[in-house]
Order: structure tokens, then sequence, then C-alpha cells
């Protein structure tokens, strides 16, 4: 149903692991419509795309789609400061964006894996993509506009006081109904899935494997050799001579057992546009195996090596849980609540079978080892750390609260979530 004087059933999340307790779900048409809503509400939460694992979108009171606001893509090729720029809807989803950036000769620097996911939702929980060179998606935000607790409508740019808590900010400060994100003209990738990588070869070349294309991805299940190595090579870059002893698939490979090849984007090595081969799945196509779970750890980039040997000596205990893990590499940046704040970083993320009461054993065993590496959570996947462990690894958790005691002072965003990995004072 459309439209805040109808109320549906909130469902469940995108892997059926999670069922919304809200008191129902609206889909505004349009931002006075939201803008209505929220000001006369108690408590409201976005729901995004529903690929959060978790109760992170939920509320008491009411969940709020976005996908029916209007997209309203707009280029604006001279923006200030000499940068393009797109402004979009916060309900779109990175497909439907990139699509039709494209289409006007327009690209992003960086796709997540799925090209399911809404701009809105992958911006709020920190989601990325992989490069050493490559910032998470929230990097590429240059201002949003959001509806405040009290019904208003405001707007923060990049470089006010306030921006490098706002961007990353899991649904705690409004609901974001717009954002302006950096763009740049379109460009080719090629997309290359190679096997043999041993983990001799990782510990000795790990930089060099990172650096190997413009989007690195290494794929294991932790057993007698690493697994596969995605290389995406932006086109007129240089490529490596050495491939650290690695041969090429011959055919489509699948990072999930069993997996649907034609979900997958083309990883012939062939040049392609930008967002037919930096996403690993084709927008078409219900990505990867649908009924599991996600967590994700974020460790400093120096402690990568010590926290895969970590999890090299964990993996027996969890093996029968893991579908796979994907190591990935993104650049530091500035934004308060990102796994990459203020160091390059190293990004561990786990697909597992969706039995939540195992996987939460797991996942509690595997932060033992990772914690004290200063690792941080994805906010949007399962993960166990408390209020504490928390502020410990993110050093700007103290200043997000109190940002949001000041936006958001009767906590109308407020959930059992919030409460949890920020605290109840």
């Amino acid at each position: 149903m459309s439209g805040t004087g109808h109320r549906a059933p909130a469902g469940c999340n995108w892997a059926g692991s999670y069922t919304y307790r809200a008191a129902g779900l609206v889909r505004p048409r349009s931002v006075d419509e939201l803008a209505e809503l929220v000001g006369r509400s108690t408590a409201v939460r976005a729901l995004g795309s529903r690929h959060s694992f978790s109760d992170l979108p939920d509320t008491a009171g009411t969940l709020v789609d976005l996908s029916d606001l209007p997209a309203g893509i707009r280029v604006e090729p001279h923006a200030a400061g000499g940068a393009a720029t797109v402004s979009v809807s916060g309900g779109i989803r990175y497909g439907e964006l990139a699509t039709a950036l494209e289409e006007r000769g327009w690209a992003l620097a960086a796709m997540a894996s799925l090209p399911h996911i809404s701009v809105a939702g992958a911006v709020a929980t920190g989601t990325h993509g992989s490069g050493d060179r490559t910032r998470s998606l929230a990097n590429a935000v240059r201002a949003l506009e959001l509806v405040g607790a009290d019904g208003t409508l405001r707007r923060v740019e990049r470089g006010e006081p306030d921006f490098d808590g706002s961007v990353v900010a899991i649904g705690a400060l409004g609901i974001v109904t717009r954002l302006e994100l950096d763009v740049e003209p379109t460009y080719a990738v090629s997309q290359e899935v190679r096997t043999g990588l041993t983990w001799s070869a990782l510990e000795s070349h790990f930089d060099d494997i990172t650096a190997a294309a413009y989007s690195v991805s290494i794929f294991t299940r932790f057993g007698d050799a690493v697994d596969q190595l995605w290389l995406k090579h932006r086109v007129g870059e240089g490529r490596p001579a050495d491939l650290f002893g690695t041969v090429a698939a011959t055919m489509p490979m699948h990072m999930l057992l069993g997996g649907a090849d034609e979900a997958l984007t083309d990883q012939g090595g062939a040049p392609g546009p930008w967002l037919e081969r930096l996403p690993h799945f084709r927008m078409a196509f219900t990505p990867s195996l649908g009924a599991e779970l996600q967590s994700e750890y974020f460790v400093p980039r120096d402690r990568a090596l010590e926290a895969i040997t970590r999890l090299r000596a964990l993996a027996p205990g969890f093996a029968p849980l893991l579908q796979v893990c994907e190591v990935r590499t993104l650049a530091a940046d500035d934004l308060w609540l990102s796994g990459a704040q203020g160091r390059d970083t190293v990004a561990l993320h786990f697909t597992w079978l969706r039995d939540e009461p195992a996987v939460r054993r797991a996942v509690r065993r595997i932060e033992e080892a990772l914690v004290p590496l200063r690792a941080r959570p994805h906010w949007g996947k399962v993960f166990e750390m408390d209020a504490g462990e928390l502020a410990d690894a993110f050093p700007h958790l103290a200043h997000f609260r109190a940002l949001r005691d000041r936006v958001d002072p009767q906590r109308v965003f407020g959930n059992d979530f919030l409460d949890r990995v920020l605290g109840t004072g």
C-alpha cells in the first residue's frame, strides 16, 4: 500500500532471517508526505532495501519505505568546487542509479558487490566496494537532505561541522530523502577470476595482490589454499606482470558453492561498462543464495595478516557454517562511524548458513580474536560487540552520541539496536 494513511505489514528482511516488529509500513510518495508523517510520530525509521541482517532498521512505531519517492536524478557537471555531482532520492537502488548515470556518460568511483541495495541505506551503514585507493560508498556523499525529528527538512554539506557524523549515521539522525554524490566520466572495466593462490603467496605478497587491480576480492573457505582471486581492472591502467602463481579460470566461477553463474557479472576479461563489472552480481538476478546470514569486520591494514592467521586457526570450529569469506581493502576516510575512519583498512566479510544461534556463537569467537586488533563491525551485519567495545573501536562514537542527543533528544528515530550500540545513557 502507498501513502501515509495506510499501513501494511512490514514483513521480513531480504534473507528471511529477521521479521520486523514495527506496527506497520508506509510508502510516502513525496517528501512533504514523509515530513508530515515524521512530525506526528513518536517512533519512526527508514527501512531501506531490507539488506540488514538485524533489527538495525526496526522500530516500535512505523517503518518508512522510500522507494515510491520520485528518483529525481539530476547531474551537475560543474558543481561547486569544480567536481561533477549527481543528486538523487535516497530510496533509489544503486543499480538503477548506475544505469541512469551510464546513459548520461557518468559513473561512480565504487560499487558494492550488490547493485540491489538502496543508496541511502548503503551510505548509512558504511557499505563499500574494494580497492586500495577506493573509499566506502559513503565517501562519495557531498551533501544530504534529511527529515528531522520535528518533521522539518534540513541539509548537511561536506565541510560543515556535523557532516562527518551525519553520513554514516545508522538511521539515528533522521530519514535521508536526497543525496548529492561525486561522479566522474564513465569508464570501462574488465574482470577476471584466478585460482591457485596459496597462503604463502598471500602472506608474502599481500600488498602486491591487493594492488593488482582497481578492485580486488579474495575469496576463501580457509582450506589448504586461499581459493579465488577476483581482479577488476580499470581499462587504461597498468596490470602487474606477476600474478602470484595463479591461473585464470576458464569458465565463470561463483564464490558460493552451488551459486547460479548467470547471476554473476561478466568474468571473461572483456572490457565492459563499470556498472557491469564492479558489482559481483547482476541487478536482474537474486544476489547470492538469499537464505543466509552475513557478518563483517574492518581491521587496520597493518594488522590484516595477523587477523587472517587468527581466523585460519579458528576456522575448523566455524567451517560447517561458512559459505565463504571475502577479503577486500578500502582507503581511510574521516566519517565518524565508518569502518575505515582514520586508517587504511582490510574488510573480512563472512557469508554464513542461516543458523543464527550457531552463527552468533561463531561471531563471538571471531570477535574475541579480532577485537584486540581494533576490529570494527559492519553496522548492517550480524555482530555481538557491545557498547563498550564499540566505543573503543570507534574513536568518535561519543561525538556521535552527542550529535544524536542534539538533533533527536526525544529518540523519535531510536530503537533497540541503537540502545545496544550507543548505550542508553
